[in-house]
């Protein structure tokens, strides 16, 4: 007997074609509903596996092919130290001045000659640590030395005869409790000034120092002549064979302190204004007050007010979503000391060429570069509220700032990516460019070019060139965030231009710790990686022809912040490197001593690597260009035309004079005559 069945059940109608599982969920209806999400958990933990196991392949394929890449480079040349030294303890930071080489300790400082590099001197009287030191040479075998220890302290010592002698401690205070940190120092180029930048628990300010050097090196000659003498009275008087060394009677020497010219502080947030009306705000303008900053305006607190509420409920959902940043007190600041130029003191001011006359600050997230004179009245200092002589206001807060060898030219970065190089001779801009990139700048550096580095322009040696120095082209390395390189050409007769020099390197142990330019070579710079390799980049060619290489039973210190100096002076470098051995030993501070390597430029064959342009006929050039070079030109010969002028017209008043006398002798004659008759 058949049976008729039914295909479906009644009560359960055939899915839809919309109902259908799809083709990763065909199981789904046979797991338990409750364990729906746990399915989900997983599903989304296998595909982020997934994706970092496929990342991870990318990048060890990209590894793979890095050295072969490497290969096919050109690969710079390697250069082995050609003298090196030992420091006892740890070295710090390093610092030259003359023939000498200050190195900074955990226990003080050292003095090594730069003949020999035998120390002839330590200071660890404090047993303190010194973290950061500049130095400058006053003359006559004296030197100052401005060092910050790692509680802070800025130190200020002179060095003679191969002796410290401690001249004060800049910060220095009775209480503790009100003791301020200091961040950074700053040193002028011949040690007429120095500067400190202060921070405590709710404020920073900068303080700028006038060196009384004149007194110091007076008081030196008179204290070494005094212990020459007691050195040969003794040893007459005692006939012995051993001397008294001239350091040791230096202990008791009293320098004049240094004087305090200015104070500093962070411009205040703008708030409503204080004047009744405009004639108000036009006597305080006419009263001498300096127009950039902000302050002299016309707008109410309530209008602020206003404008911050219409503010707020435009972009309510973005603030929510991003956060309020509320206006705080700049902590931060960066500040140069900067020789004479018109723009500051006009050219019926009489100064000295060589000495600074004012200094220039910009404070972190402030928009305004500001210019302060050094040479102030006794009101003024004593004012709180220091304003400032000039005021250059930038479109984006400024993120840093360089200053070229020759004190002339003057660049700022802002966090836009907008570069603009100023010639501050003359006051205006030269060059304004930006990186298209979404990139961050780190650092700016002016560099020489090569077809200017003669002792007429910005490559000469910087103690040698001043305010009027005229470069046809300026040149500027930027440091991007990211270790990226650019090169900005601003040409004082055209259009400038910016390039790539390296993008951003796919090795991590390839990220840029730090950058040197060399001054005496042309488009040289030296860049410091993580990996520890210090090259020596062209950047006419983009390219790293030289490679300054430690010994391999050394390394260089920490490879992140390595610890170097470069004597311009004498064209070397100065690295730090510690064995391998004692890597351990150095993370765990137990470090006994250092090994301070020297790289005589002048050993490698480097001029042929950075070769001179050879320049241009005068015909080639922009008319501007050859205007310039015939102003100079004329201007170089003043002196020698302006006595030949006076010859010439002395030579013409004295022809005058005798035809004047010749024509009265005839006049004369001619009368005597007359009579006669």
């Amino acid at each position: 007997m058949a049976l008729n069945t039914r295909k479906h059940p009644l009560g359960n109608p055939p899915p839809s074609e919309k109902e259908w599982p799809k083709e990763d969920e065909e199981n789904f209806f046979l797991l338990d509903p409750d364990r729906k999400l746990d399915v989900q958990l997983s599903r989304m933990i296998n595909k982020l596996v997934m994706q970092v196991l496929e990342g991870a392949m990318e990048i060890i394929e990209r590894r793979e092919m890095l050295p072969e890449e490497q290969k096919l480079k050109v690969q710079p040349k390697k250069c082995f130290p050609t003298a090196e030294f030992q420091v006892t303890e740890r070295a710090n930071c390093l610092a030259v001045s003359g023939k000498y080489v200050f190195v900074g300790l955990s226990v003080g400082l050292a003095a090594f000659n730069t003949c020999d590099f035998k120390d002839v001197c330590t200071w660890d009287a404090s047993k303190t640590e010194i973290c950061a030191i500049h130095a400058s040479d006053l003359g006559n075998e004296c030197h100052v030395l401005l060092a910050v220890d790692e509680m802070g302290l800025a130190w200020l010592f002179c060095f003679h005869k191969e002796s410290f002698l401690l001249v004060k401690i800049l910060n220095e205070v009775e209480d503790i409790t009100q003791r301020s940190t200091c961040l950074e120092v700053v040193l002028s180029r011949g040690g007429d000034y120095a500067g400190i930048l202060l921070q405590d628990s709710t404020k920073a300010w900068l303080e700028i120092y006038q060196l009384p050097k004149d007194s110091w090196l007076t008081e030196m000659e008179k204290n070494a002549g005094d212990a020459e003498e007691l050195a040969g009275s003794e040893r007459r008087s005692s006939c012995s064979s051993e001397e008294l060394p001239v350091s040791a009677s230096q202990a008791d020497v009293e320098l004049d302190p240094p004087v305090l010219l200015l104070t500093v502080r962070p411009p205040k947030p703008i708030t409503g204004t204080s004047f009744e009306g405009p004639l108000d705000a036009l006597k305080e303008v006419d009263d001498g007050s300096m127009l950039g900053l902000g302050y002299n305006h016309l707008i109410k607190d309530s209008q602020w007010e206003l404008q911050e509420a219409i503010f707020r409920s435009t972009y309510q959902e973005y603030l929510e979503a991003e956060g309020v940043i509320e206006e705080e007190i700049p902590r931060y600041a960066t500040f140069h000391f900067l020789l004479p130029s018109r723009i500051l003191e006009g050219p019926e001011v009489e100064v000295q060429p060589d000495i600074p006359v004012s200094i220039g600050v910009h404070w972190d997230g402030n928009h305004n570069f500001c210019l302060y004179l050094l040479n102030r009245s006794l009101k003024e200092k004593e004012d709180s509220d220091l304003k400032p002589d000039v005021v250059w206001p930038c479109a984006a807060p400024i993120a840093c700032s360089a200053v070229s060898s020759c004190c002339r030219y003057l660049a700022l970065a802002g966090e836009d990516a907008t570069i603009t190089i100023w010639d501050k001779h003359q006051g205006y801009p030269l060059s304004v460019t930006a990186i298209l990139e979404e990139r961050f700048i780190r650092s700016i550096h002016f560099l020489c070019d090569s077809a200017t580095s003669s002792d007429e322009t910005c490559g000469a040696d910087p103690a040698y060139c001043g305010a009027d120095t005229v470069c046809p082209i300026i040149q500027l390395l930027v440091l991007c965030t990211d270790s990226s390189f650019y090169l900005v050409k601003a040409p004082r007769a055209g259009k400038s231009s910016i390039t790539l020099l390296a993008d951003r390197p796919e090795n991590p142990n390839l990220t840029v710790s730090a950058v040197m330019p060399v001054l005496a070579f042309p488009s040289a710079v030296l860049i410091f990686s993580w990996d520890g390799t210090v090259s020596l980049m062209n950047t006419d060619t983009s390219q790293a022809v030289y490679c300054f290489c430690t010994p391999p039973s050394h390394a260089v210190a920490p490879s992140w912040q390595p610890v170097f100096t470069v004597d311009s002076v004498n064209s070397c470098l100065l690295l730090r490197g510690d064995e391998h051995q004692k890597t351990d030993d150095l993370v765990q501070g137990k470090a006994t001593h250092s090994t301070i390597f020297l790289f005589d430029f002048n050993s490698y064959p480097l001029k042929e690597a950075f070769p001179k342009k050879p320049l241009k006929p005068l015909q080639e050039l922009h008319w501007i260009e050859r205007c310039n070079i015939f102003l100079r030109d004329r201007f170089r010969f003043l002196p020698e035309r302006q006595q030949v002028l006076l010859e010439m017209e002395e030579q013409e008043y004295w022809d005058c004079l005798q035809a004047r006398a010749a024509a009265m002798d005839s006049e004369r004659e001619q009368v005597k005559g007359e009579k006669k008759q």
